[in-house]
């Protein structure tokens, strides 16, 4: 019977070592026999070619560069972690086998602070350059055109009117741009163009003011000297009011003349025109029927074609190649800054900086417009232009009724029609030549 504990082998009841009472000596007695149970396999922390000690027991011997004895685990711990425990060889406390070469001490990434993290920061950003873009834009703005020296206005009327003028101003052209562009060298600025862009509930309505129309001119205060100059009925062309005392006198006889209040006043000069042109990289036009014109430059083809800055100037500035003469150009000229407008504000040049501070720069640098003119209101202005020829667009040239001197008279009856219907807000029914 085996009494022994741990696997123990012998009779219990022989004695050995100290203390045995036999008097003669004992004989050599075998050991007990313990048997060890097999340690589980376990991962080599070092790989044993970079191990330069093995403390292991070979045989009973220290070995060096031996290879372990199998089963046998000598407790080194060279100090690497594996397993998903919280300590000790093979995994440690409640770790096993499974989880060996798992490293633990990174918390895994949280996405959804990374993304709330990103979306915050693009949004500063984008806030960032839309009020560094408005303050750049804002302070380009040549405002100098003081509509408060316009004396005795009419009454204002539903939606919003602008008074748009394109000036033969040669200013900040070089005498190779003059050439280039066949402007010539004339001091000074005249009207070269002069349209009413309505913007209303009932879509915009653009209208062309031919610069040879009759007007009379009424009394005004000088816009520089201040002082009175009665009216006395003088008939001239509308051209005439600005040539005399710049935007506030023709402000003040066109408002006279159509009994329509002009909220605001928009001009620009030649060579402003040309830039914003080339800024945009052109613009495609669809011309009917082909024309050419010595005074002004064009030379075109029928069909579709992009324009670059010099042939859209001389394309809205033909007059002499057609039969209706002034009131041709005004058309051509509707039809060019429609299809400008409209070309411009897409998302291929809104969204691409390299075109769209570059059309800004060109525009906004030779822009004049009136003291109270807010970059939303130049901005209504101009996609009010880009819808005149889509949706509920009208454009149209102002009624005329014959002609006295060489100069276009307005029929006086449509006029007042058609500034009522301004005025009301109204769908405009009224037709223009």
């Amino acid at each position: 019977m085996n009494d022994w504990p741990d696997r123990r082998t012998g009779d219990r009841s022989e004695r050995y070592g100290r203390g045995s009472a036999s008097p003669q000596p004992e004989s050599a007695r075998a050991m007990p026999h313990i048997q060890r149970r097999p340690a589980p396999p376990q991962r080599p922390t070092v790989p044993p070619q970079s191990q330069g000690y093995d403390d292991r027991y070979q045989g009973g011997q220290p070995g060096y560069g031996n290879s372990p004895e199998p089963g046998y685990d000598s407790g080194y711990n060279t100090g690497q972690v594996y397993g998903g425990g919280t300590g000790g060889r093979g995994g440690g406390r409640g770790g096993g086998g499974g989880d060996a070469g798992y490293v633990q001490g990174r918390p895994p990434v949280d996405w959804r602070r990374r993304i709330k993290l990103g979306a915050l920061t693009l949004v500063v950003v984008l806030l960032v350059v839309s009020v560094s873009t408005y303050f750049w834009a804002d302070g380009k703005l040549k405002r100098e055109v003081d509509l408060a020296k316009v004396i005795e206005r009419p009454e204002a009327g539903d939606g919003t009117n602008y008074l748009i003028v394109g000036s033969d101003s040669r200013e900040g052209m070089s005498a190779e741009d003059k050439k280039r562009l066949r402007t010539g060298s004339a001091e000074g600025k005249r009207t070269d163009s002069m349209m009413i862009l309505h913007d209303g509930s009932n879509g915009p309505t653009l209208i062309s003011l031919p610069r040879d129309s009759q007007v009379e001119i009424p009394s005004f205060k000088g816009s520089e000297s201040g002082k009175m100059f009665p009216g006395t009925g003088r008939q001239v062309k509308l051209n005439a009011a600005y040539a005399e005392d710049g935007p506030e006198l023709l402000v003040r006889t066109v408002e006279f003349n159509t009994g329509l209040r002009i909220d605001h006043y928009v001009e620009i000069g030649f060579g402003g025109f040309a830039q914003i042109v080339d800024a945009i990289g052109g613009v495609e036009m669809d011309i009917p029927k082909a024309f050419k014109d010595k005074k002004s430059g064009a030379d075109f083809q029928a069909g579709k074609q992009t324009l670059n800055g010099e042939q859209s100037l001389a394309f809205v500035r033909t007059r002499y190649a057609f039969a209706g003469s002034d009131l041709d150009r005004t058309k051509n000229q509707q039809k060019f800054l429609a299809a400008l407008a409209s070309q411009t504000a897409t998302p291929s040049t809104i969204l691409n900086p390299f075109k769209l501070y570059p059309t800004m720069g060109a525009g906004l640098d030779t822009l004049i417009v009136d003291k109270d003119m807010s970059l939303w209101s130049l901005a209504n202005m101009f996609f009010a232009m880009k819808g005149v020829t889509g949706g509920d667009g009208t454009s149209m040239n102002m009624p005329i009724s014959g002609s006295a001197n060489g100069n276009l008279v307005w029929d006086k009856a449509k006029v007042k029609q058609l500034v009522q219907q301004l005025k009301n807000d109204e769908k405009v029914t009224v037709k223009g030549n």
